[in-house]
């Protein structure tokens, strides 16, 4: 831009046909903004006639580069917001009289987006806490939208939590948008420390002998920071009887624990314990248990004893079926034969056949020798006369032949 006045003497000015203005410095032309990403070409232009110049480039009065140009044209590939600024132009041996500056504005999408939180230092539940958007954008941002994770909770460039809870720790990012794009910040995370809550206890009960069971209980809780004490206590006791996060009961009765971290304390609701019937519970079962196996044994031994009974019965009436007797007597002769053989001796034959045993018996005398199938007793004796004797008195000519 260049300006002028004109002096005059008198009251009075007129001008006619009035001035003309002659630039003959050098000027830039270059568009007045460029989006990121673009290509642009500036251009150093007089209307001089300058014989063979060269060009010397400025960007915010430094140097753009030591080299020269013998155009008149600087170009500029894939500018980025980094190439925003003023640009002016020389020509070599005149770089005392440079053109008038000319400012390139670059358009780009917010970048370089960050989140301050205050106040800064630890964030203890109830309290209060701002979280703030901050970003490099042209044109500037126009919507800042805050997310908890991929949620929505919130818009504009600041965003408090009043009363903060502990359900509000996690991580937060803005997000902020122009014309150009959008762009998120890095997350954020809200640590809101709290006192224990929600503390429980939970009942566990291990049996490994008759004489002895053993009832464990543990204590969980939420707090941030971690509980730094547990404390166990039985109801009506104005002592605790135990301390840590597990607590073997050895008595009945009802215990809580209370924990304690630096913010505060909690107690938990009361538990019933009840040590003897637990312990009544198992000595029934495992006296049950004896009788049962008594019981078994018993009944194992009546029937062995019953079958080696039977067994010893069998064997006794094998052997009195072994031993059988057969009464053989003298047959009656008649007179004839009698006196044909008076002087001799007379053998008689009897045939003896093995009275039938059991099924077993005869399978296995099946299998035997030969020999017991048919046996034959020889009875010798003595002719002492023809004379006939009765035969239902007794006869002392009757032999016994044991046949086995």
């Amino acid at each position: 831009m260049y300006c002028f006045r004109i002096i005059i003497t008198g009251d009075g000015y007129q001008g006619h046909p009035g001035i003309t203005l002659r630039v003959t410095d050098l000027q830039v032309i270059a568009p007045a903004e460029v989006t990121e990403g673009e290509s642009v070409i500036l251009t150093c232009k007089t209307t001089c006639s300058l014989t063979d110049p060269t060009f010397i480039w400025y960007k915010n009065t430094h140097d753009l580069t030591t080299n020269t140009f013998k155009s008149n044209e600087l170009h500029l590939q894939r500018v980025s917001s980094e190439d925003a600024g003023s640009y002016n132009c020389a020509v070599r041996g005149s770089e005392h009289l440079p053109s008038p500056a000319q400012y390139l504005s670059v358009r780009y999408p917010p970048k370089n987006i960050s989140v301050s939180i205050s106040p800064s230092g630890e964030i203890v539940e109830g309290s209060s806490v701002t979280l703030t958007c901050s970003s490099d954008a042209n044109p500037p941002v126009e919507t800042y939208t805050w997310l908890m994770g991929t949620t929505s909770v919130g818009k504009g460039k600041t965003f408090t939590i009043s009363n903060i809870s502990f359900e509000d720790s996690g991580e937060y990012k803005c997000m902020c948008s122009n014309e150009i794009g959008h762009q998120n910040s890095t997350s954020v995370t809200l640590n809101v420390l709290y006192p224990p809550k929600r503390v429980s206890v939970s009942i566990s009960i291990s049996s490994n002998q008759v004489k002895e069971s053993s009832v464990t209980l543990t204590c969980s809780s939420d707090s941030n920071p971690p509980v730094e004490n547990y404390t166990w206590f039985k109801e009506n006791e104005a002592s605790p009887v135990g301390s840590g996060q597990s607590y073997r009961a050895l008595q009945s009765g009802l215990y809580y624990c209370e924990v304690q971290n630096k913010l505060g304390s909690e107690r938990s609701a009361a538990v019933s314990i009840t040590i003897n019937a637990l312990n009544g519970m198992n000595l029934a079962v495992y006296a049950g248990l004896v009788v049962l196996v008594c019981v078994c044994l018993i009944g194992v031994i009546i029937l062995l004893k019953m079958k080696n009974k039977r067994t010893g019965s069998t064997v006794d009436q094998s052997i009195k079926q072994e031993n059988l007797y057969e009464n053989v007597t003298k047959n009656q002769v008649d007179p004839a034969f009698d006196s044909a053989s008076a002087n001799q001796d007379e053998a008689l034959y009897a045939k003896v056949v093995r009275r039938a045993k059991d099924a077993e018996s005869s399978d296995a005398d099946a299998s035997g020798s030969g020999e017991d199938e048919v046996q034959y007793a020889s009875v010798r004796f003595i002719n002492s006369g023809a004379e006939y004797r009765p035969s239902n008195a007794e006869d002392p000519s009757v032999i016994y032949s044991s046949v086995k």
